[in-house]
């Protein structure tokens, strides 16, 4: 099955096949753009930060574009957020993120400073309560509770405020709205598109892949439903399948707390907000594969968001909820939120 592309009247429309083409030169480079690539690679660092939103510090990887050490100028800032179970080394350990961001610079992509936090299992929001008081350490990687259970979750203030701030204040970083991009994969699409959403002076753009966009949907409701969205717990919890004790966690027991936290809903909002003249909408990429658990939840948001009349881009591919497919687009978010933040057409 070929790609599928949300065809909305007001999307921007981006250059698939350029960014098809460019992948595909990056995977397969000559001996002269090889030496070219190794020649400008960016460095990868790791940070520690005081979350004042969260209550503890936490670790920041960070990448510095190759020009970095040897000039003075300030570069766009891009977040890229992990998925559950994941933590601040997934995009570059898995994903090799640094890598794809060098290989773009080398095909003439302007260069960013990229901050890749760790999220815990935070779904990258204000949870609806205080964690487990039981809480004890992140099983996943072996994380001490000192640093994972926190006794304040609001992590999206700690993406969109601390994490924002360090850069800021320790990068040289343009340091402005449209400088700034972000970007997820899983739970990290969802905190990506949610964070521009309710975050629309941080953000210029977001891009989600394979992301849970719509946690509300009912397992085989077609988006012409209009009772397509659980109004109980139990089909809530059916709807979001292996999640759920995830969610719960976060997103409370109450429905109008999950409808609080819906992305669409999030859209309404800040379309009513940018009608009035009170922000900006930031431009907004989702792709998913064919064969993903959450793509009927990615054709939900995006039919809600052509419902709404919003820009938006939104594309399926062959795949699944894997690192190879994530690996295999990173790029093309990469070139969304540079397109966005750095200037390049």
């Amino acid at each position: 099955m070929g790609p599928h592309r949300d065809n909305h009247p007001l999307m921007r429309a981006h250059a698939a096949v350029t960014v098809v083409a460019l992948v595909a030169a990056l995977m397969a480079p000559s001996a002269a753009a090889a030496q070219q690539t190794a020649a400008r690679q960016g460095t990868v660092r790791t940070d520690t930060l005081w979350a004042q939103s969260l209550g503890v510090r936490k670790a920041l990887t960070v990448y510095l574009p190759p020009s970095y050490g040897t000039s003075t100028r300030r570069y766009p800032l891009l977040v890229y957020l992990h998925g559950r179970g994941g933590n601040e080394r997934d995009w570059t350990n898995a994903g090799l993120l640094h890598r794809t961001m060098d290989s773009l610079v080398s095909a003439g992509q302007p260069e960013a400073i990229i901050a890749m936090p760790d999220g815990d299992d935070g779904w990258y929001t204000t949870w609806a309560s205080l964690p487990d008081a039981g809480c004890a350490t992140d099983t996943v990687r072996r994380e001490p509770a000192a640093t994972y259970c926190v006794p304040w979750p609001h992590y999206d203030d700690y993406i969109a405020r601390d994490i924002v701030a360090h850069l800021d204040g320790h990068y040289r970083t343009v340091g402005t709205r449209e400088s700034r991009g972000i970007a997820g994969l899983s739970m990290g699409g969802y905190g990506a598109l949610t964070l521009a959403l309710a975050y629309p002076d941080v953000f210029a753009a977001a891009v989600s892949h394979s992301g849970v966009l719509s946690p509300r949907l009912r397992i085989g409701a077609a988006v012409t439903d209009s009772l397509r969205y659980g109004r109980e717990m139990n089909e809530l919890a059916a709807g979001v399948r292996h999640l759920w004790p995830s969610l719960r966690a976060v997103f409370g027991s109450d429905t109008l707390a999950w409808r609080g936290r819906d992305p669409a809903l999030l859209a309404e909002r800040l379309k009513a907000r940018v009608a009035r003249g009170e922000a900006q909408w930031p431009a907004l990429r989702f792709d998913i594969g064919v064969d993903d658990t959450w793509t009927p939840q990615n054709r939900d948001l995006a039919a809600s968001l052509r419902a709404l009349g919003v820009a938006h881009e939104y594309t399926e591919y062959p795949g699944a909820h894997t690192w190879t497919y994530w690996k295999a687009h990173a790029a093309e978010s990469l070139v969304f939120l540079l397109t966005r933040t750095g200037g390049k057409e």
